[in-house]
């Protein structure tokens, strides 16, 4: 088992990674103190797999238990899904010691932890990831939030899980689109702190892609060290180190708001990171070798690196000025600095926008 303890002002998250933790979740919980109610929030497509096992778990246990299962996919991150959980909580008298467990993507982590953040002014919240992006990403970290019409993730919380529990053998069950499009933001990862990390993607291809165990669990544990040394320095994202972590995500929100979220938050991540790059070398901060080892890691793995239509130019740059990143009116972007290294830009021309986002009309 792989374990980590990361403090942060807001309290201690412990991550566990191991194959089988999905079966001892009741006790973890109870080992940590927690004693109310548990509401478990999935999704159709995970319940079916893995929520009986840890309902199983959880009343072992003696903790009381609630399922409320949501529709797959972005649209259920909304503040109608979310007032359908209050109701759901008030229903059973969820108190002040109740825990609110996330049981699937980032989704609905996403939804769950924004609810625990929000439901008392904040109650027990615990993440057990079963996707590659939740495992490696929306997991660790403490931000929650739900969609608006405007934009993504624009009404949330900072809300740390007390634990994170996953158990990569969830990942068996996962369709490959959605294991490569979860390694979107490992590469980011790598990317931006450890190009070292970035050649082990591609080193370690063919045993990522057949969903190796041990591969795997040192997949999961390094991108959560990476994550992790960078939030505990700025928790809230407000003394810009946390902003690092939206490399490729700017464009990667506008591009997902623009195709309705129907596209892996992954692919777009790696659409943004490619448009990230051009305007890194564009603008000179990025060599033409260190762009080239990003996206050929990217295509090895089969995430796209451009799209098959032309880009909707005035749409993108609708959604880019209602972005989170947005700044007095001033666009920024978190760019390359060489391999590992980053740099926040609020002075990028048009017209290197332009440019780099001409990059995706391959």
């Amino acid at each position: 088992m792989v374990e980590l303890k990361i403090e942060f002002a807001l309290g201690r998250t412990l991550v566990r990674i191991a194959d089988g933790l999905l079966s001892t979740i009741g006790q973890s919980l109870t080992e940590a103190g927690h004693a109310g109610r548990v509401l478990v929030v999935s999704d159709e497509h995970v319940a079916p797999l893995y929520s009986r096992e840890a309902i199983r778990s959880l009343e072992q246990a003696g903790l009381e238990t609630t399922l409320h299962v949501v529709t797959p996919g972005d649209r259920s991150k909304s503040l109608a899904e979310a007032s359908a959980l209050y109701d759901r909580l008030a229903a059973g008298r969820f108190a002040r010691d109740s825990t609110v467990l996330a049981l699937g993507g980032g989704m609905v982590s996403d939804l769950a932890g924004f609810v625990a953040a929000t439901w008392m002014r904040g109650v027990g919240f615990v993440i057990c990831p079963t996707t590659l992006e939740a495992d490696v990403d929306a997991s660790i970290g403490g931000k929650t939030a739900v969609n608006h019409r405007a934009g993504k993730n624009l009404i949330g919380a900072f809300h740390q899980p007390q634990m994170v529990l996953t158990d990569p053998s969830c990942l068996r069950s996962l369709s490959q689109r959605d294991l490569i499009a979860g390694l979107g933001e490992s590469i980011k990862h790598a990317a931006i702190r450890d190009p070292v990390f970035l050649e082990w993607h591609r080193t370690h291809r063919e045993a990522i892609l057949a969903r190796e165990a041990p591969v795997l669990q040192g997949l999961i544990g390094r991108n959560v060290g990476i994550k992790a040394d960078v939030v505990t320095q700025d928790e809230r994202e407000r003394r810009g180190i946390r902003e690092v972590l939206n490399f490729g995500h700017t464009i990667g929100h506008a591009l997902e708001a623009r195709f309705g979220y129907e596209r892996r938050h992954g692919e777009c991540v790696a659409l943004g990171i490619v448009v990230a790059c051009r305007l890194s070398v564009g603008l000179g901060s990025l060599d033409g070798p260190s762009e080239r080892a990003v996206r050929e890691t990217l295509e090895a793995f089969g995430l796209p690196v451009s799209l098959d239509s032309p880009l909707p130019i005035d749409e993108i740059r609708n959604y880019l000025h209602r972005d989170k990143k947005v700044a007095g009116d001033r666009l920024r972007f978190v760019l390359l600095n060489g391999l590992g290294r980053t740099v926040v830009r609020d002075d990028v021309p048009d017209s290197a926008l332009l440019d780099a986002l001409a990059a995706l009309e391959g």
